[in-house]
């Protein structure tokens, strides 16, 4: 399986002798392109023209992250799987309100059960969590009578107001509190981790559509506009519970972070580069777990369980099974 790679670093990334080739202030470090699916920048980076042919050529996109972490926009390549009949078909589920109301209903209701297998999750393991799970479970009822989008997200909002409100108790570290939530700067340790796994998640997504014949500008939940794409922002949404906060869980309520891998910065709290490669680690090490998957009866990936639920939508899109978003069961 081809890799991701992560580069934090200062420098320049060119192509030389037909592979990638990065330039830092410690010396030249080639990185064998045929095993690259896709590249992270979380550093100051230089490139050029030719190097994003190069990148086109062998269907290795280019994510990009600002200071906070934040996922900034990526150097899409040409779509080498672009197909007009499953475009038309994702836009008429857009364009039609009620199958675009039915599948975000859908993705919320996946990331709410994925919320509640993360907290019973815990809750057998000693975690006052009870109340929570209860709370949730009242607000999960009222979803299917969600009559427009903006229903749907004020109830999902109010699922993760109330999922957050048992970080503390999981977590049990009193030196990263979660106090609230915040971002667009995060307010403190906590809520940048979330932020950064967030982003993570999100282009972990945007590269699985790319190998599909999705289109990402065209979402459901997230309204489909001028500025975004927004199709891996809803599918995401199911996976941030069971990679990205049982990541955050594990970095913190391990200690393998620290105080000193955070920093302020521009009024607000960020990783430094040594926070975000350890962060990275974490998250690349969970997304390649494998768990059996039960319709299938083998291992699979977690990368690999969101590029199945990208053919699921095709699927729906083109008539063959009604989409149901995964839940985890563990």
């Amino acid at each position: 399986m081809k890799k991701s790679i992560y580069i934090f670093k200062d420098g320049q990334l060119k192509r030389e002798a037909n592979t990638l080739c990065l330039v830092t202030k410690e010396g030249k470090r080639f990185i064998p392109v045929e095993d690259i699916s896709e590249i992270h920048v979380l550093g100051e980076l230089d490139l050029n023209k030719r190097l994003l042919e190069f990148l086109t050529e062998k269907e290795v996109i280019l994510h990009f992250y600002n200071h906070y972490g934040y996922y900034a926009g990526s150097y899409y390549p040409r779509q080498h799987l672009n197909s007009g009949f499953m475009i038309v078909k994702q836009a008429q589920h857009y364009i039609d309100p009620a199958l675009r109301l039915e599948l975000a209903r859908s993705f919320v209701i996946g990331a709410y059960k994925n919320i509640r297998q993360v907290l019973l999750y815990y809750e057998r393991r000693g975690k006052q969590v009870v109340d929570t799970i209860t709370h949730l479970e009242k607000l999960g009822e009222t979803l299917d009578s969600a009559a427009t989008i903006e229903q749907l997200m004020a109830i999902e909002g109010n699922i993760r107001d109330a999922y957050y409100s048992s970080f503390d108790t999981i977590i049990g570290n009193s030196e990263f509190p979660f106090v609230e939530r915040s971002k667009r700067p995060p307010g403190n340790e906590l809520n940048a981790l979330i932020s950064f796994g967030n982003s993570l998640m999100y282009t972990t997504t945007l590269s699985e559509i790319y190998r599909t014949h999705l289109d990402p500008r065209i979402g459901f939940l997230h309204a489909s506009n001028f500025r975004r794409f927004s199709l891996q922002l809803d599918v995401a949404e199911i996976f941030k519970p069971i990679i990205v906060d049982r990541v955050i869980f594990t970095l913190v309520g391990k200690r393998m972070l620290k105080k000193s891998d955070f920093e302020k910065r521009l009024n607000g709290v960020v990783l430094t580069q040594k926070g975000r490669a350890t962060f990275v680690k974490e998250f690349e090490q969970k997304i390649m777990t494998t768990i059996k998957h039960r319709d299938l009866g083998r291992e699979v990936t977690y990368r690999r369980l969101v590029r199945m639920e990208l053919y699921k939508l095709e699927k729906h899109f083109m008539g063959e099974r009604k989409y149901e978003p995964f839940v985890a069961r563990w």
